[in-house]
């Protein structure tokens, strides 16, 4: 079986488009393959930024013929049918049969492909595919009308067998694919031919190329590390930031430099911000500080002076990216320390939504809610007001202009500038999370009112303008708000009615639909926390539904219940009570609730689980008012063993009309005292 080799060489393609290109290779290849007929035993890519690569294992050396019948229209139907049928199968009507079929006589077409060798399949498909493919931007060059991300210069295409490595016959807009490639721009000896893959590899390593980006990302996280630790430093670890750079070298390079002292004064984010979204270094910070010392830059070639001209050249543009940092930070300090009040005024002529009112209006909402929920959450409400107020003035200042990640980050600084107490500091730091299901929840009290404000006046706003997520289109992240607020809630356990939160939150918002909303949000969020489905179902439908730690704390004891013996078991019993009672009712057309007496019970099996449900409901009503719900679950499993026992004693639908109804209405208390726990028809099982 063969093994397939497939390099498309080009222009440096941008880096942030390189895994998903390698990744597109390998399907769009391999798809096309099978889809004809071969098969293969393994595919790997690999991407640099002047090539995609694929290496195709074990290839069918062609595939297998095929014989295909297709039954077509009766031989007495209109011709346009047997016109369509015979465009369809690419026959003639000579070449079809004619078979009896039931009642009548039906033509058959029976297609015969024969095997094609796997050179020509990758042919086809490969120049199908470099025709069609998915880039998310490209461009046309010269006179041909092929579509690439950056020029197409070149293609590789090798099948290797035992006989030897040969080219397919691949061409695209004059591109013809040969056996040859070339190594790094700068350090390669020109172009050189390859017979395999392990032979390709082998020789773009001597070219001074990696191929395997996540070999180059090892490698430039390896050498960064130990060169700051040879100095007594760490870096500040960025994976985004090291799959960029290794998607920007074929040969990478580490090489640390220093920060210049007079901009040391500027906060680590500012340093770290900056140097990485300009210049694509990594920080270097001093551990016993946590200043932001040195820089981390990784160039794409083997300087003979050990890279002392690049360095100097990378600090150069840094001290003017840095000296302008350093400019927004100081008008910035000055306008901190006036009590940032032209930032408050500036904010009046900014809109956050032409509906919803400018963002000094939003603040002030925010402001308002903060202080109801304070209380809620342990904080002081005067804190969690002023904390508000100035959490998004930063918004107006020179360095969010040009850095906008760090809202929030800068607004923590000014407000202690401006002599503010940490904790309002914080907050301003803190409110905007968790923005993504990975951030980290705040947990300080003013931080968190500020938080819930935040995002619940987001909510609310719209949901009373009616601009609601649907489908898949969520333009101002409600979802994520939402799972922003059970975050909240859940990790600093606040209690509270979320209903009677959004009716204090923006006036006209449907508090009900919003709710509903949380609820579908909280079921995904518990879904991936291993809760089921059936689950919160069953705890939705109890009172008290949006107080939402109280609603995950039943869920859970519920899911641990139902997962012991006695839960499984308690279950079955409750739903063979409740289907019995149901099917009664509706037959009878009463509702069986006005209480079983003990003096008609007939066997000691229904005497005791009288007696057993006296015991838990003493026991489950107390241990749910104090919301004990392991305990209330606990003595529920108590009637197992009594509910087991009464339906394998005793008969409900009874000849005798009196112990029936009493019976009846047995079965009635098991489902009330059952269902004071959670709604137990909406358990699966």
């Amino acid at each position: 079986m063969p093994d397939l080799l497939i390099e498309l060489f080009s222009e440096e393609i941008p880096a942030r488009m390189q895994a998903k290109a390698a990744a597109d290779l390998k399907r769009l290849v391999t798809d096309g393959l099978v889809e004809a007929g071969l098969t293969y035993a393994s595919a790997g890519a690999f991407s640099t930024p002047r090539r995609l690569v694929l290496s195709v294992e074990e290839l069918t050396a062609e595939s297998r013929p095929v014989r295909e019948e297709r039954k077509g229209p009766r031989t007495d139907a209109p011709a346009a049918a047997l016109e369509g049928f015979l465009r369809s199968t690419g026959l003639t009507k000579d070449q079809l049969e004619v078979r009896d079929d039931k009642k009548a006589q039906v033509y058959f077409a029976v297609v015969e492909k024969p095997g094609r060798k796997a050179d020509a399949i990758v042919a086809e498909v490969l120049e199908g595919v470099i025709r069609n493919f998915p880039w998310p931007k490209s461009m046309r060059w010269g006179a041909g009308s092929l579509r690439w991300v950056r020029p197409l210069q070149s293609i590789l295409c090798l099948m290797v067998d035992e006989a030897g490595a040969r080219v397919v016959p691949v061409e695209v807009d004059g591109i013809a694919a040969g056996n040859t490639t070339e190594g790094h721009r700068f350090m390669g000896a020109g172009r050189f031919a390859v017979s395999s893959f392990e032979d390709y590899r082998l020789k773009l390593s001597r070219a001074r190329v990696v191929l395997d980006a996540a070999e180059r990302e090892a490698q430039i996280w390896q050498a960064a590390t130990n060169m700051a630790f040879a100095a007594g430093l760490e870096v500040v670890e960025d994976r985004g930031l090291l799959a960029e750079v290794a998607g920007l070298v074929e040969w990478p390079v580490v090489l640390m430099g220093p920060i210049g002292e007079e901009f040391m004064g500027l906060p680590a984010e500012v340093l770290q911000t900056s140097m990485k979204e300009h210049q694509k270094f990594f920080s270097v910070r001093n551990p016993k500080t946590g200043r932001i010392e040195r820089f981390i830059t990784v160039a794409n070639i083997e300087a003979a002076d050990g890279g002392a001209a690049i360095l100097t050249g990378n600090q150069k543009v840094l001290r003017a990216r840095l000296s302008d940092a350093r400019f927004f930070w100081e008008n910035d300090l000055r306008v901190a320390k006036a009590g940032m009040g032209e930032w408050a005024e500036g904010l009046r002529a900014v809109t956050f939504h032409n509906k919803l009112g400018s963002q000094a209006e939003r603040i002030e909402r925010i402001a308002a809610l903060a202080r109801e929920i304070a209380p809620l959450v342990g904080a002081d409400a005067g804190l969690a007001e002023q904390a508000a107020r100035v959490g998004k003035l930063d918004l107006r200042s020179a360095m969010v202009g040009e850095f906008p990640e760090l809202q929030g980050v800068m607004g923590r600084y000014y407000a202690l500038a401006a002599g503010m107490p940490a904790a309002v500091a914080d907050a301003a730091r803190d409110h905007y999370a968790p923005l993504g299901p990975s951030d980290a929840v705040p947990v300080e009290p003013v931080s968190v009112a500020v938080a819930l404000a935040d995002k619940i006046d987001t909510l609310t706003g719209f949901w009373a303008i009616d601009e609601k997520p649907t489908g898949s289109k969520d333009p101002f992240a409600l979802r994520r708000a939402a799972l922003g607020v059970i975050r909240l809630v859940l990790v600093n356990g606040v209690r509270a009615s979320l209903a009677a939160v959004f009716a204090k939150a923006y006036p006209g918002a449907d508090g009900a639909d919003l709710i509903a909303f949380f609820h579908d949000r909280l079921k995904v969020f518990l879904k991936d926390q291993g809760i089921r489905h059936d689950v919160i179902d069953a705890c939705l439908a109890m009172p008290g539904n949006d107080d939402l730690t109280l609603l995950v704390k039943r869920a859970q004891a519920l899911q641990a219940f139902l997962a012991s013996d006695d839960g499984t078991n308690l279950l079955q019993g409750f739903k063979r009570a409740n289907n019995i009672l149901s099917q009664a009712e509706a037959k009878d057309g009463v509702e069986y609730s006005f209480g079983a007496d003990p003096k008609f019970a007939e066997s000691d099996a229904e005497r005791a689980l009288f007696n057993a449900l006296d015991v838990a409901e003493q026991a489950i009503g107390p241990a749910m008012r104090a919301e004990d719900f392991a305990a209330a679950m606990g003595a529920m499993a108590q009637l197992r063993a009594p509910i087991d026992a009464f339906f394998t004693a005793v008969q409900i639908n009874t000849e005798n009309q009196v112990v029936r109804r009493n019976r009846l209405n047995l079965l009635h208390r098991i489902r009330a005292i059952c269902s004071g726990v959670a709604d137990l028809t909406k358990v699966d099982g």
